[in-house]
């Protein structure tokens, strides 16, 4: 199974989880951070897959199967950037984080893990029915 990963629908399936498990990285420190006086909520970039494949212009991260190859530029979670979101209100010690509104964003990411998950199990299956060994 470790050729999975030279396939391209797993390939922007991996990128969409690291997308997603960074997300909330960023998330669960502003909320720890909800009475840290002057802190900034901070997000990804939303994640645009469309924009994404024309970034890269078509360049794939190379195969190194030999030690003598080149290994090429990895591709980093990173590579998404942060910024800082627009929030309806800010405290009067200059914190702007808002619980609601990070804990909205938690649930919404937690849904788009769960669908991103069974998209991956259902890819899994279709090619485990492809050669024969359904279930």
């Amino acid at each position: 199974m470790a050729e999975l990963n030279s396939i391209a629908v797993f390939q922007a399936v991996k990128k969409r989880l690291n997308w997603l498990g960074q997300r909330q990285e960023v998330l669960s420190q502003n909320i720890a951070n909800a009475d840290t006086p002057k802190y900034r909520a901070n997000d990804l970039k939303p994640y645009n897959f469309k924009e994404l494949l024309r970034r890269e212009g078509g360049q794939l991260n190379m195969v190194a199967t030999g030690s003598n190859h080149l290994t090429g530029r990895q591709k980093r979670i990173r590579d998404y950037a942060s910024e800082q979101g627009k929030p309806f209100e800010t405290a009067p010690a200059g914190n702007n984080v808002v619980l609601e509104e990070q804990m909205a964003k938690v649930g919404e990411t937690g849904a788009s893990y769960q669908m991103t998950t069974g998209l991956y199990k259902k890819h899994l299956n279709m090619i485990k029915i492809a050669l024969g060994r359904s279930q």
